[in-house]
């Protein structure tokens, strides 16, 4: 089982869903389901497939959050503060893309990735091109959209 990144808060969060899963959804989901069976004929009965596949979606989150937390390495707070100045997964860089106006990420695990968030993956194109380069280099992405280049502006 590969090793999953995540920051204290990403393990955090995880474990409270996974929690809120297994204790409250899954009592919903039971009551739903009990409720639409005695509601008659099983067959076509359109609330008891959507509580079935509902059932079949929490079971299949409950298992996945375990796998990632199982899993887990929790991103050691003293590698975000690394004053070598090379980028590990913890660590918050500034870069450029091919000239543009800077951009600012956090380097996460996929389990807790949200680009929205400013959070990338170690495991896309470039959370993976950049990791262990330092300030001042200019690297190339390989991406599906295809190849560009970005310029480590700041490590923190």
């Amino acid at each position: 089982m590969p090793t999953t990144f995540l920051t204290k808060e990403g393990y955090q969060k995880l474990a409270d869903e996974l929690e809120y899963l297994r204790t409250e959804k899954r009592a919903e989901v039971a009551n739903r389901l009990h409720e639409a069976m005695e509601g008659g004929e099983l067959i076509e009965n359109a609330e008891y497939e959507a509580a079935k596949n509902e059932q079949a979606f929490v079971e299949g989150r409950i298992q996945e959050l375990e796998m990632i937390l199982a899993s887990a390495r929790v991103i050691d707070e003293k590698n975000k503060k690394d004053k070598s100045g090379i980028i590990q997964v913890g660590s918050t860089v500034t870069i450029s893309e091919d000239g543009a106006g800077p951009e600012k990420y956090t380097i996460v695990g996929a389990a807790e990735a949200n680009p929205r968030e400013g959070k990338i993956s170690n495991e896309s194109p470039i959370g993976r091109t950049i990791l262990n380069h330092r300030v001042g280099e200019e690297l190339l992405v390989e991406a599906p959209g295809g190849t560009f280049k970005v310029k480590v502006i700041k490590v923190e």
